[in-house]
């Protein structure tokens, strides 16, 4: 069963900071501001930068907690790493079967969308066509190696973000002519008086599958020069550039088209917004972003996944085949085939029920990177005195009560199919893993 481990074949360290931030603002994907504004608006009635707002404050404590296990465990598996070694090995396979929800169901959701922009742009050629054809490019971009994909990305999010500069350009030039509130500066997207903060918290719920990226990266440790120092770096960075944008963005959305309710179709209000401040240029350039996006987040989606799955292959979770790597490319080949695999389902569409998915797994990995901090540094390390406390106890104390606070606010799908998930995870746990311990020990020193 170990043939499929060599351990003289291992991932190659090649990232350096701006890259490995870079991967991970494209599996954020800049645009997704755009995608969810309209549904986000309705459901706070027109605040969704202050939901912005509580989401990334709630997630720079978890931000925090991610650097600080990176520095004690700077390895593939993330969160399932994480809770395994600090926690308890099941616990660490729960958590991580639990966000193989947000990796394994990401590239399935940018297919979809992508296809349904393809497939009105060319009415004459099938859906299915589009989701094929993309899930043949990721795939073999991913397979050829992290580097191509990091390069790929660097030209996309450049992209991506100069689509962002120029919306948000056409808004600001519509506001200083009298378009919509006609003003720069207002309060009214973060304060009104019938504010209603449970909605904020739905809102922010919702938003929080945006911020995947700082923890999408902690899955490429090991193909990183000195992980210690760069992915805690990177994690802040990529939870606090991603946090400002997405405020700035949906600020300036909020002003220049003030009537939430007004929209054609939620899901779509952002084209709605885009032909109304730059005409048809506006709405064709918007669409040509769109489509980048999908296709660097599928990138970056597919390569921490892939990962993940690799580190539970490694150490016996999953079967062996899990852990192979390709001796030439250095990549978990078949990792890499089966999602894209899964990603073909995309044709079925249901996306809400995926997205439910999504940010059930996301919440678990949050809740449980700040237990490891405490599990790990606190009670294992016995490190309590003066900011260690502070460091180890307090500021991840606050990330769980945080993201305690946004589980309340999940819709009701979301807890049910998340579960459902769960139990399927403890099933298989109990009656295939029972109970045994990691096989694979990698040395982290």
């Amino acid at each position: 069963m170990n043939h499929y481990v060599d351990k003289n074949v291992k991932l190659k360290r090649t990232l350096t900071l701006a890259p490995v931030v870079l991967i991970g603002l494209a599996y954020m994907d800049p645009l997704v501001v755009f995608d969810s504004y309209g549904v986000v608006a309705q459901e706070t009635k027109g605040h969704v930068p202050l939901s912005y707002l509580v989401i990334l404050v709630a997630l720079l404590f978890t931000a925090y907690s991610y650097g600080q296990m990176v520095k004690a465990y700077p390895v593939a598996g993330s969160t399932y790493t994480y809770a395994q070694k600090s926690i308890h090995p099941t616990v660490g396979f729960l958590v991580g079967w639990a966000v193989l929800l947000d990796y394994l169901f990401l590239p399935m959701v940018n297919f979809a969308i992508g296809s349904a922009y393809l497939s009105a742009a060319f009415p004459q050629i099938p859906g299915a066509i589009w989701v094929l054809l993309l899930a043949i490019m990721i795939t073999t971009i991913n397979i050829f190696g992290i580097k191509l994909t990091a390069n790929m990305n660097t030209l996309f999010v450049t992209f991506q973000t100069l689509v962002l500069v120029v919306f948000v350009g056409f808004m600001i030039k519509g506001l200083v002519n009298g378009l919509g509130s006609g003003t720069l500066v207002t309060l009214d997207p973060f304060y009104t008086p019938d504010i209603d903060v449970s909605l904020i918290l739905t809102g922010a719920s919702i938003l929080c599958f945006s911020f995947l990226g700082f923890d999408a990266v902690t899955t490429l440790s090991e193909e990183t020069l000195q992980p210690k120092k760069t992915i805690p770096r990177a994690i802040f960075l990529i939870a606090l550039i991603g946090g400002l944008l997405f405020t700035c963005t949906s600020y300036f959305l909020h002003l220049v088209h003030p009537n939430f309710t007004a929209f054609k179709k939620a899901d779509a209000a952002s084209l709605e917004i885009a032909k109304f401040v730059g005409g048809a240029f506006l709405y064709s350039f918007f669409l040509s972003g769109t489509m980048v996006a999908v296709f660097s987040s599928s990138l970056s989606s597919y390569a921490s996944a892939s990962r993940l799955l690799y580190a539970m292959g490694r150490d016996g979770s999953f079967p062996k085949a899990f852990a192979y790597l390709h001796p030439k490319w250095r990549t978990p080949v078949f990792n890499i085939l089966l999602i894209g695999l899964i990603s073909l389902t995309a044709v079925l569409g249901e996306l809400e029920v995926i997205y439910s998915f999504i940010s059930f797994g996301a919440l678990i990995g949050f809740l449980f990177v700040n237990f490891s901090v405490i599990a790990h540094y606190y009670w294992r390390q016995k490190q309590r005195g003066g900011m260690n406390f502070i460091r180890y106890f307090l500021c991840p104390t606050i990330g769980v009560m945080l993201t305690l606070w946004l589980f309340t606010s999940l819709h009701g799908s979301a807890m049910l199919l998340g579960t459902a998930w769960l139990v399927v995870g403890l099933l298989y746990s109990a009656f295939y893993l029972k109970g045994r311990k990691p096989v694979f020990e990698l040395d982290i020193s």
